[in-house]
């Protein structure tokens, strides 16, 4: 019961985190935090949605394709992850209002906070959703690693994005990418105990 406690706290910390990088100050200047993120800006573009539901609908279409290949006990803590990202996300964007705002000071902490919490999230076991798990499933079918499969889908969403709404977002993503992928490796390889199964 401890553990799972802990867990629980993990991943509520780990959600708000994500969702505080992508809601303050990734979604203000239209930038993908990654596959769904670009999917979840494009929803927000041709049907205002706001950008929380939107992620959660991307993150949840996409988790139902795989729960067959993660197993119920990843797919659910998966589930809970995605949706308390996608309200924080709706509660910062409504909430939490900043002016003067510097676009490259919003890609820089926005990717920390992103990364941080994502890998908050990995080190529990949880996934973030989302391209990751559409990933998963092509590398269960073709035999291969999921790396390659994530960042050529992400690239092809972050390449449409900056089509539709700017050319600028492909740069912003591809930096973003890189900031936050770097921060939830160091996450990732944090030594915490206690190590928590999927």
């Amino acid at each position: 019961m401890k553990h799972i406690l802990l867990k629980s706290g993990l991943v509520i910390l780990g959600a708000i985190l994500q969702g505080f990088g992508m809601g303050v100050f990734l979604f203000p200047h239209a930038i993908p935090s990654g596959g769904s993120g670009g999917l979840a800006i494009l929803i927000n573009h041709w049907f205002t949605m706001n950008m929380g539901p939107a992620l959660w609908v991307v993150n949840f279409s996409f988790l139902v394709l795989g729960v067959k290949y993660l197993g119920k006990t990843f797919a659910l803590w998966t589930f809970i992850g995605i949706t308390l990202t996608s309200i924080s996300i709706d509660f910062f964007e409504k909430h939490l209002i900043i002016f003067n705002r510097h676009i490259f000071n919003d890609l820089v902490i926005g990717s920390i906070f992103l990364g941080t919490g994502i890998g908050t999230l990995m080190r529990v076991g949880v996934s973030n959703g989302g391209i990751g798990v559409l990933a998963l499933i092509i590398s269960h079918f073709r035999r291969s690693l999921p790396g390659k499969s994530l960042f050529t889908i992400n690239c092809i969403i972050f390449f449409v994005t900056a089509v539709i709404i700017s050319w600028k977002i492909l740069f912003l993503a591809l930096v973003s990418q890189w900031i936050s992928a770097t921060i939830i490796d160091f996450v990732f390889r944090m030594q915490l105990k206690p190590t928590f199964p999927t």
